[in-house]
């Protein structure tokens, strides 16, 4: 795990702002930009919400599709000048929403926006208590080729067993949760990865939701199966570690000492 650092983002909208914000990373994902902004918007039309969209360095048209998209939609596009992975992309466009309710799903459109509205008002209900919750998608049904398919699901199971995480399918893009929440969390590289367990960390709430999950239908994948296992190890293990650095502090006023009737003269 590398720490991770992120340049100072200005404000890109004005007006009261909206009561969710759809931040989605993005890299060498042009054709699917307009078709799943458009797919957001049919989501969340009852819904005063922007849709963020960090472009991480991309080689492709993703940049000028984002534009277009924000001609048209209540969209903030974001750039990297270089790619720094899948995280500092979601720190990046979560620093500049505004809504306190963040919804965040993967630029490839295998996630569903459809399941947005569903999976924030679960994260809504767990939060009534006063407890900051996440509600994250399960992928039930994967879309994907059987050699990730099995990869996927023994690294959950490795996972959930040393982090205590309690989530099936901790590596779906879909998940919904309070901005100060996440802005709170310790920052490195392939944190989204583990984004249940730091909430967990933090005193958080975390449930699960079954999502759809769609096959991709435009572009190709940022990432192999091998390199995903080459830094999952030592993310793992870094992990742990912050899990058994930390103790959650409860701080409680001091209450002044009881006295009792003064000496009778």
């Amino acid at each position: 795990m590398q720490p991770m650092t992120t340049a100072p983002v200005p404000p890109f909208a004005s007006g009261p702002p909206p009561l969710l914000s759809v931040v989605i990373p993005m890299r060498n994902e042009g054709p699917n930009v307009l078709p799943l902004i458009e797919e957001i918007a049919a989501a969340l039309r009852d819904t005063a919400h922007e849709v963020v969209c960090v472009d991480d360095g991309s080689s492709d048209e993703t940049a000028a599709r984002l534009l277009e998209a924000a001609a048209r939609y209540p969209v903030v596009a974001l750039r990297h000048a270089a790619s720094c992975g899948q995280s500092a992309a979601i720190v990046s466009g979560v620093r500049a929403a505004r809504a306190a309710w963040i919804a965040t799903l993967d630029g490839d459109g295998q996630n569903d926006p459809a399941d947005i509205p569903r999976l924030w008002a679960r994260a809504r209900a767990e939060a009534a208590g006063g407890v900051p919750a996440m509600a994250a998608g399960h992928r039930v049904t994967r879309k994907d080729s059987g050699v990730k398919r099995v990869t996927s699901r023994m690294a959950n199971a490795i996972r959930a067993r040393l982090l205590g995480d309690a989530t099936p399918d901790t590596g779906c893009g879909l998940k919904v949760f309070p901005r100060a929440l996440f802005l709170d969390l310790p920052r490195f590289d392939h944190m989204h990865r583990f984004l249940p367990a730091l909430a967990i960390r933090h005193g958080a709430r975390v449930v699960s939701e079954p999502v759809n999950h769609r096959p991709r239908l435009r572009g190709r994948s940022n990432y192999g199966t091998l390199d995903r296992l080459a830094v999952s190890v030592t993310d793992l293990l870094g992990m742990m570690w912050l899990q058994r650095r930390w103790k959650r502090p409860v701080a409680e006023p001091i209450a002044p000492a009881a006295t009792g009737p003064g000496p009778r003269g």
